[in-house]
């Protein structure tokens, strides 16, 4: 692996640790942190302010937690500036219509891609690589989303990233079939006999399908 990639791997490494997809939790948190760093460094920067306003500010999902920040005043600047433009549309009747999309979310995507990326070139035998792979396996892998943008983005994968997702769609189907067979009328004796993380797979699932990066 390339010197550069040795942040990526800090990174995978300590979201693998955590419960849930780890590239959900790596894009989550660096989103979070990128408008923490935005509202505090670049509200004076011009080009950053333009596409700000073209996109009509932040999507409504990015939207919802501002007041959390620590800088008002970034919020307050950022905002007018849409207000205006707002303003304008409804004094001339016009409708208003963004030309940009959400910078967060297109910041997401790039943290997306590269970290995808970052997961589709360790194929190798280097220690890291190895160590990587081990750390993964021992994760609870991409959401279907993200899997999904792999095998979209890259043709050729490391054969352990397939093999390890193809047997935990799998076994996650399997575990939904045995759910719903055994939640059917005159099964309730061996429903509760289901270990609790099984009882509860149907919140699993939810997860799996959607992911949580958004």
């Amino acid at each position: 692996m390339a010197v550069d990639k040795h942040i990526n791997f800090f990174e995978m490494e300590k979201a693998c640790e955590k419960g849930g997809c780890p590239l959900c939790r790596i894009v989550g948190d660096r989103a979070e942190r990128y408008i923490d760093n935005m509202l505090f460094e670049h509200v004076s920067d011009r080009s950053f302010r333009k596409a700000h306003r073209l996109a009509g500010g932040f999507c409504s999902y990015h939207s919802r937690n501002l007041e959390s920040f620590r800088d008002g005043l970034a919020v307050a600047i950022l905002g007018r500036d849409i207000l205006e433009e707002r303003i304008d549309s409804f004094k001339s009747r016009k409708p208003w219509r963004r030309s940009e999309r959400c910078p967060i979310c297109v910041e997401r995507d790039r943290i997306e891609t590269e970290y995808l990326g970052f997961l589709a070139g360790a194929a190798g035998e280097s220690s890291e690589e190895q160590e990587l792979r081990r750390l993964f396996t021992r994760s609870e892998g991409l959401c279907a989303p993200h899997y999904g943008k792999l095998l979209e983005s890259w043709k050729k994968l490391p054969p352990w990233i397939t093999e390890f997702h193809d047997h935990k769609f799998a076994g996650l189907k399997q575990r939904i079939d045995q759910f719903i067979e055994l939640s059917a009328y005159g099964r309730q004796e061996e429903f509760r006999a289901l270990p609790e993380r099984d009882r509860l797979v149907w919140k699993e699932l939810a997860l799996a399908l959607r992911g949580s990066a958004d």
